[in-house]
């Protein structure tokens, strides 16, 4: 027969409610564990920790002198010692978690120890590997939790081949086509979040790169820079390049091209046609054409007026962007840097 195994004293002494040392009465009640290990408790304890065992120990027995028997089972005895004395002193060590974490979970998720399950939930995360990834996972959607099922799903997301390869992961496909399922469209999910998200990048870093050409177009038309500038300004030869110059110089290599060019008269010249939409756009920005020194700007204007005619849907979600990346930039200029390490997104136009 196997005897009674009694806590260390020191956990006999202290309350999940109290850090104060007190005496306790005689265990009144015995944990039964899959080994056949019986661990003498206090059914005080027990049901102040855990609602589960309070509606354990609240039901009536048959016979009043009979001691009373909780099975813990299912789970190593060395784990259901860990889970009681979790209960006494509301502490864990890093070895029960570490040998006995995943068996803590379960008992926390069934006695309802939220403490507990918190601290397995956390350690769990931590430990995670490629080669246990599967079977923790199955145990957070088991046990509801919700923080380690999405870690879980992350790294299997990440390293999906290698975990393809586990003996996990096979066990799942034979028994639990649902859950390989949902990591499957979790994994597409993903995906196509990435591609929507560098999308939304490309997007952006060409809405900053025309807010750019707009201020260089007025920059070159109002100032001048090094090669091009307004008839009426004397053109410096000692100029230096401005601050945007990459744009600047392709600008101005553009309206050189722009003011040269012969084709550009029966629209046959994709140059042209840029400097055109440049122009358009620009015009479309800018609040003060009458005062405006940007070449067609209230021409532009006067025509779209005239034909009665507006823009399309298209055209004018473009004005918006280029504002709206305008408006951006200038809010945020510590941030220039940053976007100018992510892939050089301020770059001279392509001739």
């Amino acid at each position: 027969m196997v005897q009674p195994r009694s806590l260390p004293d020191d956990l006999y002494r202290l309350s999940p409610t109290n850090s104060e040392p007190r005496e306790l009465p005689e265990p009144d009640v015995q944990i039964l564990t899959s080994g056949g290990l019986r661990i003498p408790a206090h059914s005080s304890i027990l049901a102040s920790v855990s609602p589960i065992l309070e509606n354990i120990i609240d039901r009536p027995r048959k016979h009043r002198s009979s001691q009373r028997v909780i099975p813990v089972v299912g789970v190593p005895c060395e784990a259901a010692v860990s889970f009681v004395r979790f209960l006494y002193s509301s502490r864990c060590s890093e070895e029960s978690l570490e040998k006995y974490g995943i068996h803590l979970l379960a008992l926390s998720h069934v006695y309802l120890v939220p403490q507990l399950k918190q601290r397995c939930t956390k350690d769990l995360a931590q430990r995670l590997t490629i080669e246990n990834v599967v079977d923790v996972l199955q145990l957070a959607r088991l046990c509801d939790a919700p923080d380690l099922y999405l870690k879980c799903m992350k790294l299997v997301s990440k390293h999906f081949k290698a975990v393809e390869a586990t003996e996990g992961w096979k066990f799942m496909q034979d028994h639990d086509p649902w859950l390989e399922l949902h990591v499957l469209q979790f994994i597409d999910e993903t995906e196509s979040r990435k591609q929507r998200t560098r999308k939304h990048r490309e997007a952006q870093s060409l809405y900053l790169e025309l807010s750019e050409a707009m201020e260089c177009l007025e920059h070159i038309c109002t100032e001048g820079c090094t090669s091009v500038g307004p008839y009426d300004v004397e053109p410096n030869k000692k100029k230096g390049p401005c601050s945007k110059f990459s744009t600047c110089q392709g600008l101005q290599l553009l309206i050189g091209h722009f003011a040269t060019c012969k084709k550009r008269v029966n629209g046959g010249c994709l140059r042209c046609k840029r400097m055109w939409q440049l122009l358009r756009l620009h015009s479309s920005i800018c609040d003060q054409p009458d005062s405006c020194r940007v070449p067609l700007c209230r021409q532009f204007k006067l025509r779209l007026v005239q034909e009665k005619k507006k823009d399309d849907a298209r055209w004018k979600l473009l004005v918006r962007k280029v504002v709206s990346a305008k408006a951006i930039s200038s809010l945020s200029q510590p941030k220039r840097k940053r976007v100018e390490e992510l892939g050089d997104s301020i770059r001279s136009f392509r001739l």
